[in-house]
């Protein structure tokens, strides 16, 4: 017998984590819908319920204490520039936001949403029939990665434009589960798995996003894609240098998870952009060959250090 599809409307956190609990690893979060209904469209979000926490007001406040700045997980990507706190600390994040889709998408988007957006891969987002007659792969139960032809692992790419800038950002997020409240580091919540890309589960949200304060962040943002609007990340990087001297390198596109490397201000270069592409598991699932996305991190990370007079 087939499960009852559900639409449900949450009006509380605590409401959307019983919901979650009740329909178990059935279950997903929706907000703005921007990636998900795509998926769903085309066959690849089989989520048979979906627990929708568009009017949870907590979940769309920015705040601000001597120490952090503290961005709600709602809170649309169009809203960011309205932040003079964003504007004037942590310009990079608008560069990213402004990287997603196009404004249409952007007005309804959310930067929590952003973040857990699904990994990509060009065999696996198409549509149903398509991927029916090319042969399903292990993202959809299939049994050989395409691009790849091994058994063992999907190397999906890692998609979200904002989730690297935050990162260059030493951002953290704070969870909210039915076991309570934790803080981890924003990179932490990518496991690198293809497949299963979260390290959280159905049942957790993002509640806010946590950006260190007083660090004085100069950063540079790109990102490689066909068309300046629409297009999802073919690679992207974020370089971030603060007060103290810390260097950090993160990649998107070209791996399952963000690729990090921290580094201080006078560590060579050339050693750092070797690190970076080594840490890239790129394949041949792009519109751009891997030979030629592992190329652009070299110059992609040049360009930055040169903006960054390092």
């Amino acid at each position: 017998m087939t499960e009852e599809k559900t639409y449900i409307k949450a009006s509380s956190i605590q409401e959307a984590l019983q919901l979650a609990e009740t329909h178990s690893s059935h279950c997903k979060f929706i907000a703005g819908g921007t990636d998900m209904m795509v998926n769903k469209y085309q066959g690849n979000d089989t989520t048979q319920h979906l627990i929708d926490i568009s009017g949870i007001d907590e979940l769309k406040t920015i705040r601000k204490d001597d120490t952090y700045l503290y961005i709600g997980s709602l809170v649309r990507l169009s809203d960011l520039k309205k932040n003079s706190d964003i504007a004037t600390e942590f310009p990079v994040l608008l560069e990213a936001a402004h990287a997603v889709g196009s404004p249409l998408i952007r007005q309804t988007a959310t930067l929590g949403g952003n973040i857990l957006c699904e990994n990509r891969c060009i065999y696996f987002n198409q549509s149903e029939w398509w991927r029916e007659a090319v042969g399903y792969c292990l993202k959809c139960n299939g049994n050989v990665c395409i691009a790849t032809g091994g058994k063992k692992a999907c190397f999906s790419e890692f998609a979200s434009d904002t989730a690297p800038a935050l990162i260059a950002l030493n951002a953290k997020v704070k969870l909210i589960e039915p076991s309570g409240e934790r803080v981890i580091a924003l990179e932490e919540l990518f496991s690198g798995d293809g497949i299963k890309p979260k390290t959280i589960g159905t049942d957790c949200l993002i509640k806010e996003i946590i950006l260190p304060r007083g660090q004085a962040f100069k950063a540079v943002f790109k990102k490689l894609r066909l068309r300046e609007t629409l297009e999802f990340t073919s690679l992207t990087t974020a370089v971030s240098l603060n007060n103290k001297n810390d260097l950090r390198i993160v990649l998107g596109g070209v791996d399952p998870k963000p690729v990090l490397v921290k580094a201080k201000l006078n560590d060579n270069k050339e050693d750092l952009i070797k690190k970076a592409i080594k840490g890239g598991r790129a394949v041949d699932n792009d519109m751009f060959s891997r030979t030629y996305r592992r190329d652009m991190i070299s110059v992609f990370l040049k360009e930055a250090f040169a903006l960054l007079n390092i």
